[in-house]
């Protein structure tokens, strides 16, 4: 099993990686229409409105959270390098 690279969900199933190839590091909810995965803007975004859907967060509180998880998933690490 692989977690991917972007949001850190596990793939257990072919129908979980994008365009449905195994030999993806991203999931399906991680890929454009055409397989190519999500721009760091695109996924951050995405990831903040999930937030605040599903967990009734505040805008600002959900971006933190976001940025906390985004931080330690390998997609996104050179976007928190200090």
């Amino acid at each position: 099993m692989k977690n991917c690279i972007a949001c850190g969900m596990p793939m257990k199933k072919e129908s979980d990686f994008a365009m449905g190839d195994t030999k993806k590091d991203y999931c399906v909810y991680c890929a454009r229409p055409d397989g190519s995965m999500q721009s760091f803007e695109e996924k951050k975004q995405g990831l903040i409105n999930f937030t605040i859907k599903t967990q009734g967060l505040e805008k600002g509180v959900a971006e933190k959270a976001v940025a906390n998880m985004m931080s330690k998933l390998p997609a996104w690490q050179e976007y928190f390098q200090k």
